[in-house]
C-alpha cells in the first residue's frame, strides 16, 4: 500500500470487462525523496470504489488486496485500487506536501 493524491482520472472507451463501470482515477504517490537516484513510483491508475476527489490524499492497495477491495475474489483485471480516504496524518519530520489538505 502507498498513500497518495488524486491528480487525475483516466477515460477508456475500449477496455476489459472487468473494468466496466469502474471509475479510474490518476494517483502520484506522495514521495517527495529527492535523491534522483531514489527508486521513482510514476502516477498509477487505481480503480476508485469509494468516491474520492481530485486532490484528495488517498491509500492504494495493490494485487490481490486491491481486487477483493472492490467486491471480488481477486480475479480482476486490475492491479491497484483506493482502499482509503485520508482525513488527516500525523507523521512527523515527513515532506510538506504529505501534510497538506486538498
Amino acid at each position: 500500500m502507498f498513500l497518495g493524491r488524486v491528480v487525475g482520472q483516466v477515460w477508456a472507451s475500449k477496455k476489459s470487462a472487468d473494468l466496466e463501470g469502474k471509475r479510474l482515477l490518476l494517483v502520484r504517490p506522495l514521495d517527495e525523496r529527492r535523491d534522483p537516484a531514489a527508486p521513482k513510483v510514476g502516477p498509477v491508475v487505481s480503480v476508485d470504489p469509494l468516491g474520492a476527489d481530485l486532490g484528495e490524499r488517498v491509500i492504494v492497495a495493490f494485487g490481490k488486496a486491491a481486487r477483493v477491495a472492490c467486491g471480488g475474489d481477486g480475479d480482476y483485471a486490475f492491479e491497484a485500487a483506493i482502499v482509503g480516504i485520508v482525513d488527516d496524518l500525523e507523521a512527523p519530520g515527513a515532506p510538506g506536501g504529505w501534510m497538506e489538505a486538498q
